[in-house]
């Protein structure tokens, strides 16, 4: 099979689901994942206007059949409220990182503020030796900034996961 076609087969898909808040529904989500060999590439969780209802946006990789099946056997769950696939197209999503650089000399802290600035990012802590960035923004992004600053030495890099919600 040609490089292309797995690729598409094996396709970024954003689960969104409603969920009550109640010990133990992680676990049963989790457990539908694993038992079907699946893996969850981020997990981002957090409460709604609606008290005891959170949020969870997972991101996996599947043919769409497959992923269909995880949605199917999550909207089976009893503290399952909705469970929807979301298309890229017709969605918004982001993804927050702080990313530690390196930063030796003053030349180098000015080109990684420059790089940071182009980006739209935002400096949240300096130290003697590095500076704390905060990106926000779609997950090719970050990956492009942190590609790019690489060569200065990142000492620590900590993702949310994409967190999105449907267009009207």
């Amino acid at each position: 099979m040609a490089k292309n076609e797995t690729d598409a087969k094996q396709a970024l898909h954003i689960i969104s689901m409603l969920v009550e808040d109640k010990f133990g529904v992680l676990q049963r989500i989790s457990g539908v994942f694993s038992r079907r060999g699946f893996n969850m590439d981020s997990l981002t969780v957090g409460a709604t206007t609606t008290p005891g209802v959170s949020r969870m946006t997972i991101t996996t990789r599947g043919t769409d059949e497959r992923v269909e099946q995880i949605v199917k056997q999550l909207s089976k769950l009893v503290e399952t409220l909705k469970v929807s696939e979301l298309s890229p197209d017709d969605s918004v999503s982001r993804e927050i990182a702080l990313v530690k650089v390196s930063v030796k000399d003053f030349a180098t802290r000015s080109e990684v503020l420059s790089y940071a600035d182009i980006f739209r990012a935002r400096v949240v802590d300096v130290a003697a030796k590095s500076l704390t960035i905060e990106i926000t923004g779609e997950s090719t992004k970050v990956d492009a900034f942190i590609d790019l600053i690489k060569p200065f030495g990142i000492k620590e890099v900590v993702r949310t996961g994409i967190c999105a919600l449907q267009r009207d």
